[in-house]
Parts: C-alpha cells; sequence; structure tokens
C-alpha cells in the first residue's frame, strides 16, 4: 500500500493526531463520546487497482463461447508476453507503465447508535472515481493488445462496528458495493478491426477500517480505508478482417462471424482507497 498514498496520506495522519487537542481545547462545549444520531458529509482520497501480475489476455477463435484458444500462425502462438499495465512501446522487451494511482470523491449519509463503548451503525456512500486496471498482451509481429477497465463511477451500502474512546471512534466496516466500469481497448495492430462490447456495470463488496475525531459538537474528520473487489459484466473485443490479408491469425474461416474474441483472464476490479472523512452530525 505504500504507493497508494505519500504525502496525501501523511497530511491526513497529522490532522487526525492534532485533532484530539482541538477537541480537548472545546471540551467544555462537545458531548464527549456522543455518537448516536444521523450524520452526513464527503470523502476525498486516492485509489490503486491490484497488480496482478499473473493476468493474461484469453481468447475465443473457435466461436463456441469459451475463451479457451490461442491466436496461432504456422502452428505457433502468437503472443509471446503479457504485462499488468499498458505497454511502453509495442515491443514485449519494454514491458508496461503500471497502472497509475486515480482519485476517488465520495458523498455519504449514515445513522450510529452507541451501547457503552460499541459503536454500531450504517452507512450509505456514492460517488466517481478514475482507477484504472490494465492488461496487456504481446505478439511475435511485434504488436500490442491492451484491455483497460477504467472505474467512473462506485456506491456502497456499509455495516460499521467501532469503539468509542470519547471522542475518537476506531471502527471496521463492510458492506455491498457497485460500479460503473468503462472498458477500453487499443492496440499497435492497424490492419485487423477490432468492436468493443461498452461499459459495464460491476457489483461486489467492500471491506476496511477507520478512525473518527470529534472536534466540535456536531462535526467529525477522519481516516479510512477500504478494499473493494467488484465482479464486472463480460466485456470482449472482437476482431475481425479488416484490410489483413484472410489468412492472417485473428480471421477464422470456420466460424460465421470469422472473428476472434478477446477476454482477460482475471474477471476481478479489486482496488485499495484510502481516504480523508468529514461529517457533519446532526
Amino acid at each position: 500500500m505504500k504507493y497508494i498514498l505519500k504525502a496525501p496520506l501523511g497530511a491526513a495522519v497529522a490532522l487526525v493526531l492534532v485533532t484530539p487537542a482541538m477537541a480537548q481545547e472545546s471540551s467544555g462545549s462537545s458531548e464527549e463520546g456522543n455518537w448516536t444520531g444521523l450524520y452526513a458529509g464527503g470523502s476525498i482520497g486516492l485509489g490503486r487497482a491490484d497488480d496482478k501480475k499473473s493476468e493474461r489476455l484469453i481468447f475465443d477463435t473457435d466461436g463456441d463461447g469459451d475463451f479457451d484458444d490461442a491466436v496461432t500462425s504456422g502452428g505457433s502462438d502468437i503472443f509471446t508476453g503479457y504485462c499488468s499495465g499498458r505497454s511502453r512501446t509495442g515491443d514485449a522487451a519494454d514491458g508496461c507503465i503500471k497502472d497509475r494511482t486515480g482519485t476517488d470523491w465520495a458523498g455519504h449519509v449514515g445513522y450510529d447508535m452507541q451501547f457503552g463503548n460499541i459503536v454500531a451503525g450504517v452507512v450509505a456512500e456514492g460517488g466517481i472515481a478514475d482507477i484504472t486496471d490494465s492488461a496487456t498482451g504481446f505478439t511475435s509481429e511485434p504488436g500490442d493488445y491492451t484491455l483497460t477497465r477504467r472505474l467512473k463511477e462506485n456506491a456502497a451500502l456499509r455495516a460499521r462496528l467501532g469503539y468509542s474512546m470519547g471522542n475518537t471512534l476506531f471502527y471496521l466496516t463492510g458492506g455491498g458495493a457497485y460500479g460503473k466500469i468503462n472498458n477500453r481497448f487499443s492496440s499497435s495492430n492497424v490492419a485487423n478491426a477490432f468492436a468493443d462490447s461498452g461499459d459495464s456495470d460491476a457489483w461486489g463488496w467492500t471491506a476496511g477500517a477507520g478512525v473518527e475525531q470529534k472536534v466540535a459538537d456536531n462535526f467529525s474528520v477522519g481516516l479510512l480505508y477500504k478494499y473493494t473487489s467488484l465482479d464486472p459484466d463480460d466485456y470482449s473485443v472482437a476482431v475481425s478482417q479488416g484490410t489483413a490479408p484472410a489468412t492472417g491469425p485473428f480471421t477464422n474461416p470456420a466460424t460465421t462471424s470469422g472473428q476472434t474474441l478477446i477476454s482477460r483472464s482475471n474477471d476481478d476490479f479489486n482496488y485499495h482507497t484510502a481516504k480523508i472523512t468529514a461529517s457533519y452530525r446532526f
């Protein structure tokens, strides 16, 4: 996780360390340890997809719906290697550029109940994100073929269970999650024609932990880490002949369409986020 947040997380940690002193200065008017009630607010942070070094592209060349085929030329597989991220130059020897860290903004509304030192509640959140997850295959031509998922929107309904130490709350959280995925394809191959199946919805789960600090009667700030696993709808790229020779490796005369379908070996979109939170408590 060291690559997810450096300066932003450091600033957030400093903020949370400073706020207990701020809370003590205003303790004459604060409701010490009272976490029961409705709250609303927002969060901002950074996220990064899992680096799946073993991921590869998979192919359906015979039109049977199973991605268990190889794209061959002269009896040999034309794909010579794979990597996580986007191709640097189109040559497998130069490897890939890793997916960048992206932003994650959200609004939330929730309700907590306190029982002694135990705090339990539920929170709904939704917002926009810019987190990418790419996989690239290289061929002997040479050439590169990159499939990219980009998380654009996300939402979750989470339970929270925490322990209150006065105006400081430590908690665990988890629940169901949703994401809107933008799928993109790119290739250095300009001879064949490509068509993809567009954006997709994704459902899954999220879990994490956080700390929240009251800095006034009705205002709290905190830090939140979450791991989210989404299962997007199937996405594939159809490769047809285009201007390439009819004997090209992607053209299969045995099928009605003559197409090869490309997809990814990993069905999941998994990512980490670290965020600063702020809430107004009614």
